[in-house]
């Protein structure tokens, strides 16, 4: 998850075209990218709606656009803000999201996807609870211990409409796992042993997730209310100036002629692209509607192909200045600014492309890929026309930098977007434009907003009832104490839970019971919630329920299963950087955090490590690299990510062996292939 999807999907609004760059390769017409939206992206609207719905729909996005914006200049308590706040988002999702039938069988089009009488009705229940919290909200709060039978009904709409909001963006999950949490802690006192609690009747359930800041109205709610709303904004004005057609046309300019500059150029693009969606599904359909067909004449398999789009698409939920909603999170969880969580993620994410790049040249060798002659205008001009479209993302961190908090700082860099609109006649945010940006940048906040208020449920009644000390308790326990197992352990716990749940819900509820656990064996609190940031992120393209390489597979035709796989390949990478920086003191310098030489020894190690486990799984290296060496070169990555002298000086003898070894075999091999020449008889 994304995470911060662009939901034109919800209320029609597609952003206008541009001609930033000129003739670059045209949208696959037989990729209908709203459709596998739908189908794929978990965060995501379902509907496509037309008519009145539509016109309902919008006005309530624009006016939750607006109110974002508007807090950021005159800020109010948060008691009063964000059950505001929630009425309007909740209320439009049950117009904006199908509540019954499949998302992948219902019609996208045509007034029968639109609202149906129930979707109307729940619209107006979900007012209901928090128009009775905004009318008495400082009294309201203040009876959070004793709360009255009319607290606890209201209360308990407000739980119930909320998890139906969730149910319909992003499934089940969420909804089944907050009733699991609150029975437990309904009848947590008949359970044995160690996880065995106190029993809280309902009264005090709703008291402390309803009328305090550790529930509904809690850290996940007010990052969604503030954070979110103002980014996915910015995302969509900065789609509408243009900006998405112009990284494409440049990265096509700067790497398409080669024999790997396809795959270059996806890579670049899907990272160009990541800085406006900041999610991975929305980043892999819409890089694959318009890059699949370079891939394919340069002769990329369907499934390598689909695998290549996934990887580049993922990293737009790590990629700095968007990143995704548990970035903004981090931020929040632990008190710093979000420039700070841009900068612990500059290296990692250098590190993330350079390991894809690293398999774009191995697998352009392998397949040996082409360069595909494209019509597009030199980089040169291209940056001297367009390049406007960098000011605004290099204004977001200069605000930041000079002390301004990030809510003007990006409401500014939005202003700034939309200003430079103007430099060129085909992106001009009209009126019109405007409109549909402030409902588009809404509906990308609204696919995320239920998950984010029900995920904080779960975090309040792991604060009530201490079970997420207790998770943590249990897993140092099984470690031992030892701080490689209990990262392990951390790893898997976050990637299983990632399966069931999107990244932000994953993100949040790992943080309550991983980071701890990281903590009692001596992570430092940044380092342990970037550690958890990653591995929910890289649960998006862990096998078996990756929807990115699904949404990929749809678009190339090929085999989803085998394009799952290739894509966990080229990511795998990865899975290995985060342990950099919870196994030593050192593997902060991987976060910027440290001296210069830590940052530097951080650094050249986790490159080495990323280089080597490219070899190993790429199976390439001065030529084809056979089963042996790449088992060597793939083994002596591990030692690495310690940092430690002696595990280093093992890690990189076993690279050179491996290295050795290839290139010995890679002689004896040239021999074999020379002509014998017979010497005649004197």
């Amino acid at each position: 998850m994304t995470q911060k999807s662009g939901g034109s999907a919800a209320v029609g609004t597609k952003s206008p075209p541009s001609d930033a760059g000129s003739e670059s390769l045209d949208l696959d017409p037989k990729i209908d990218e709203e459709a596998l939206l739908a189908e794929f992206d978990a965060e995501i609207p379902a509907r496509k709606l037309s008519g009145i719905p539509q016109l309902v729909v919008k006005i309530m996005g624009v006016a939750l656009s607006l109110f974002g914006v508007y807090w950021v200049f005159n800020p109010m308590a948060s008691q009063f803000y964000l059950p505001a706040f929630l009425m309007l988002a909740l209320s439009a999702t049950f117009l904006a999201y199908r509540g019954w039938g499949s998302k992948k069988k219902g019609k996208i089009a045509g007034a029968k996807d639109n609202p149906r009488i129930a979707d109307w009705l729940l619209a107006v229940v979900a007012v209901v609870p928090f128009a009775y919290i905004i009318s008495d909200w400082d009294a309201y709060f203040r009876r959070a211990i004793i709360p009255t039978d009319l607290d606890v009904i209201m209360g308990t709409l407000a739980i119930l409409v909320t998890l139906e909001a969730a149910r319909r963006t992003v499934g089940l999950m969420i909804p089944i796992a907050v009733v699991v949490f609150f029975a437990y802690a309904h009848w947590g006192s008949y359970i044995p042993g160690v996880f065995g609690t106190s029993s809280f009747d309902w009264s005090r359930l709703v008291g402390h997730n309803i009328m305090g800041t550790q529930g509904l109205f809690g850290v996940p709610t007010n990052v969604a209310a503030t954070f979110v709303i103002l980014f996915t904004l910015y995302g969509a004005v900065l789609t509408g100036s243009g900006a998405s057609k112009f990284f494409i046309d440049l990265s096509f300019a700067a790497f398409g002629r080669s024999a790997a500059g396809p795959g270059r150029t996806v890579t670049l693009a899907g990272f160009l692209l990541g800085t406006v969606s900041g999610s991975g599904v929305a980043t892999t359909v819409t890089l694959g509607g318009i890059s699949w067909p370079l891939l394919r004449r340069a002769g990329y398999p369907k499934e390598h192909g689909g695998a290549l789009l996934a990887a580049a698409g993922i990293g737009a939920i790590m990629a700095p200045p968007m990143m995704g909603a548990a970035a903004f999170i981090i931020a929040a969880l632990l008190g710093v600014s979000y420039l700070q969580v841009l900068i612990w993620a500059i290296i990692p994410t250098i590190l993330y492309y350079f390991g894809l790049i690293l398999s774009i040249e191995m697998d352009s060798r392998r397949f040996k890929t082409t360069d595909v002659k494209m019509d597009v205008k030199p980089i040169g001009k291209l940056l001297l026309r367009f390049g406007y479209h960098f000011s605004s993302l290099a204004a977001i961190v200069v605000f930041m930098s000079l002390g301004m908090t990030p809510f003007r700082a990006v409401v500014y860099a939005t202003v700034l977007a939309l200003v430079l609109s103007f430099l060129d006649r085909e992106s001009w945010m009209t009126p019109r434009r405007i409109w549909d940006a402030l409902a588009a940048g809404a509906a990308g906040a609204m696919s995320i907003i239920p998950v984010m208020a029900a995920a904080g449920l779960i975090v309040g009644v792991l604060t009530l009832t201490g079970l997420g000390l207790k998770l943590a308790t249990i897993i140092v326990s099984a470690a031992g104490g030892n701080l490689l197992l209990t990262a392990i352990l951390s790893a898997i716990a976050v990637t299983l839970l990632g399966l069931a749940v999107p990244v932000t819900a994953s993100f949040i509820i790992s943080w309550v019971i991983i980071g701890p656990a990281l903590q009692d064996v001596g992570v430092p609190a940044f380092a342990a919630a970037m550690f958890i940031f990653y591995y929910s992120v890289l649960s998006e393209v862990s096998p078996p329920t990756a929807l990115s390489p699904f949404a990929a597979s749809a678009i190339t035709g090929g085999k989803p299963i085998t394009t799952m796989w290739l894509t966990w390949k080229y990511t795998l990478t990865a899975f290995l950087v985060p342990f950099v920086f919870v196994l030593s003191e050192a593997g902060i310098g991987l976060l910027l955090q440290g001296g210069f030489w830590s940052i530097l020894l951080a650094l050249v190690a986790s490159a080495i490590a990323v280089a080597a486990l490219a070899v190993a799984t790429g199976g390439w290296l001065w030529g084809p690299a056979r089963l042996p060496e790449r088992i060597l070169i793939g083994c002596g990555a591990l030692p690495l990510v310690t940092l430690s002298p002696v595990s280093m000086a093992v890690g990189i003898g076993m690279i050179l062996l491996g290295i050795a070894v290839h290139l010995v075999d890679r002689r004896r091999r040239a021999d074999r292939k020379q002509p014998k020449v017979s010497v005649p008889a004197a």
